[in-house]
């Protein structure tokens, strides 16, 4: 390629000399033939560089492939522009190769080189590599700020304003900006937001606009302005299932609660179809899925053609259990934990429940059941589908406390150590202590849980304990076994019972009314207690609606120089009703009985007590009932009890006034009257294992040796 440079010629020169332009196209003279490569071209279309000269300078080309590059000359170094003028060439001589450095501009005009051009660069490191800051980027500095306060028009009529206000960009900026760009970005944020939100509620046509405007009056404060206009509607034309036949045929559509004309809300059409997922493994189909909707819209009607492929999977019943990982339970124990029966039709909710019962062990860091396809027939065209266990070990052994105080027993502290699998499976082995002011003791019991049946726990204890109260102080050993069908605060029943035996020797001391004076005697008692509860409250620990009912009945002996058998006997109903959502009003009624004994031969620590934190607030601990002439209780055979609170709570707080009543009576069936009142206010603190307790009471009819405050602390409700 060549390139063609026009000579360059003093302008004075051309004035003086004009001439006239070369004639081109096909009237031009043409020259004689002759050979180019010896021949020089001349003229204004000349090359810088004739071909021939072009071509020797070329190196020669070698056949070999691998041959080394050749060695290229250095540049000579650039010459200093002098200030003498070019000589200007003839239209005949070839031009300086000088004149190819710049097209148009003669070598003399070249400059001379920059030193700076010269100059080493600077060190990597010394460059600065903070990134330019701009004013939306300063925080927490003397940085010049401006007020605004947004409008949302065009909301209020979808019920969407409260959504847009928590998601809003304005919103969230709390009226402040570096500059007005920040709030116009906001509210341009806000626009895509309105239109979202509309979408979602079925107005595909919505728009939304923001104009950013100055607040007359108020200098340095906008007002920004968001308006949304929904237009149309848009509603379902069809609703279309496409999934294979299923059992019963309209499971899947029946579980889709959408029909022709319904609004296409995401909110609802999400819903419907999270309905259909939950439907179908509750039906038998473990392996169902939910597919992608498709919605055509039809901007014309305006409608949308609503389109749903659902994957059913074989219909499914339960198989057997099968386990891996890191086995806490064995084949054996695990089946001891299903409601369920192998050929019974599927039903995720009873998988669910297996898995929730291995978690109330408290054996596993980790247990998870998943429904696995075996191929096997089962009844009515079914698949079995065997539930694969997985097993990884947790921690076995805890440490537990609870610490107490209440005017009349003072402060009590209690401490267990517990490792939950001791003797597998779930053989526990329970140490306790209790430290108190008025009590002291050790204890030991070995529980066995879902001792062959899932729930039922089967105990066996050993305790000592010293007890040192108004009524009486006594050392007391027992042993004890007990079967129970409990709830617990994962598992709550509906109906509860317990049932077992107790072995008590105790040395005790009584007020003996023929001598006039305490007396100390050992008692041996043999018992046979047992208990039923029919729970329908809706907490364990903090019950806010509902009812419970229950019933203790304890056959006894007590053997001091003869034996004399009697029974023991207990009712209690309990009853919880909300007053809007932030009131519950609770209330309970006890009556004790005990038949067959009289009260002088019962071991006093068999005898009925009122007063104190579970019982009549406001008196001490077993201050109720009958007195001796020294002024301390020496308790009854029957009993009755009544308590009204009023439970207000605020977050996680509340506020709790309470009247209670109540009296023990020395004969075997309560009267109902000389009963003592006592009231007061307490306070809770709401935590994930149940209320704090803090309750200061009063007797309303205080007898002579009544205190005039009494202060209760513990975890949990009253009742």
């Amino acid at each position: 390629m060549t390139v063609a440079v026009a000579p360059t010629v003093p302008a004075v020169a051309q004035i003086a000399s004009p001439g006239t332009a070369p004639a081109k196209g096909p009237d031009a003279p043409r020259s004689k033939p002759s050979d180019p490569a010896t021949v020089p071209a001349t003229g204004p279309d000349a090359p810088i560089v004739p071909e021939a000269e072009f071509d020797a300078a070329l190196p020669p080309l070698s056949s070999d492939l691998n041959a080394p590059l050749e060695t290229m000359a250095p540049l000579p170094p650039l010459q200093p522009a002098t200030t003498t003028p070019a000589p200007t060439p003839s239209p005949a001589t070839p031009a300086s190769p000088a004149a190819g450095l710049q097209v148009g501009q003669s070598a003399s005009a070249i400059a001379p080189e920059d030193p700076e051009l010269a100059r080493p660069l600077a060190p990597i490191a010394a460059f600065d590599t903070a990134p330019l800051e701009t004013a939306a980027d300063i925080k927490d500095r003397d940085a010049p700020e401006i007020k605004y306060e947004t409008v949302v028009k065009g909301l209020d009529e979808l019920e969407l304003t409260d959504a847009f206000k928590g998601l809003s960009a304005l919103r969230e900026g709390k009226g402040e900006a570096a500059n007005a760009t920040q709030v116009a970005a906001r509210a341009r944020e806000d626009e895509a937001l309105a239109v979202r939100l509309m979408k979602s509620i079925g107005y595909y046509d919505g728009s939304a606009i923001s104009t950013i405007e100055q607040i007359p009056e108020t200098p340095g404060k906008l007002r920004a302005i968001v308006s949304a206009t929904p237009g149309r509607l848009y509603s379902l034309s069809s609703v279309t299932i496409n999934a294979p036949a299923t059992v019963p045929a309209d499971l899947i559509r029946s579980s889709l609660p959408l029909k022709v004309g319904d609004p296409i809300a995401a909110a609802r059409i999400q819903g419907a179809e999270a309905n259909v997922a939950l439907a179908l493994p509750r039906q038998g189909y473990p392996f169902g899925k939910v597919g992608e909707r498709d919605i055509l819209l039809d901007d014309v009607t305006p409608t949308g053609a609503y389109t749903l492929p659902v994957e059913t999977g074989p219909r499914s019943s339960f198989g057997q259990i099968t386990t891996a990982g890191d086995a806490v339970f064995d084949l054996d124990h695990l089946n001891v934990f299903p409601r369920f029966r192998t050929g019974e039709l599927y039903d995720n909710r009873r998988a669910d429940d297996l898995r929730d019962a291995l978690v109330a062990t408290s054996l596993f860091s980790t247990v998870t059941v998943v429904p696995q396809r075996t191929g096997r027939p089962g009844p009515d065209g079914t698949e079995q589908v065997d539930l694969l266990v997985t097993q990884s070990k947790g921690k076995y052994r805890s440490l537990s406390g609870l610490a107490g105080y209440s005017t009349g027993q003072g402060f009590t502290v209690e401490g267990n150590f517990t490792h939950r699998n001791l003797f597998p499976p779930e053989g526990a082995l329970i140490a306790g202590a209790v430290a108190g002011t008025q009590q002291q003791g050790l204890s030991a019991t070995f529980r066995r849980s879902n001792a062959g049946k899932r729930d039922r726990t089967v105990s066996l204890i050993a305790s000592a304990l010293r007890q040192d109260y108004d009524a009486y102080d006594a050392l007391t050993a027992t042993i004890a076994g007990k079967v129970s069908y409990d709830s617990t605060p994962i598992w709550q029943k509906k109906f509860t019972y317990a049932y077992g035996f107790e072995l008590v020797g105790t040395n005790e001391s009584v007020f003996d009314f023929g001598l006039g004076d305490r007396r100390r005697g050992t008692y041996f008692i043999a018992a046979l207690p047992g208990q039923a509860m029919f729970d329908r409250s809706d907490s364990l620990l903090n019950p806010t609606k509902g009812y419970r009912l229950k019933i203790n009945l304890s056959p006894e002996t007590s053997v001091r120089g003869a034996v004399r058998p009697y029974v023991r006997g207990m009712v209690e109903a309990t009853g919880y009703y909300p007053v809007g959502e932030s009131l519950v009003i609770a209330g309970r009624a006890r009556v004790g009985m005990i038949g067959g004994i009289e009260r002088d031969d019962l071991a006093p620590s068999r005898r009925y007590y009122g007063g104190g934190g579970g019982s009549v607030r406001g008196y001490g601990y077993q201050r109720l009932g009958p007195l001796d002439p020294q002024g301390n209780p020496v308790g009854g055979r029957s009993l009755n009890e009544f308590a009204l609170e009023a439970r207000y709570r605020f977050g996680d707080f509340g506020i709790v006034p309470f009247i209670d009543a109540g009296q023990a009576y020395d004969s075997s069936t309560p009267k109902g009257s000389d009963l003592q009142y006592g009231a007061g206010i307490g306070g809770r603190f709401y935590t994930n294992f149940g209320p704090m307790r803090v309750d200061v009471a009063t007797p309303l009819n205080p007898r002579p040796g009544d205190g005039k405050v009494a202060l209760y602390i513990s975890i949990g409700q009253a009742f």
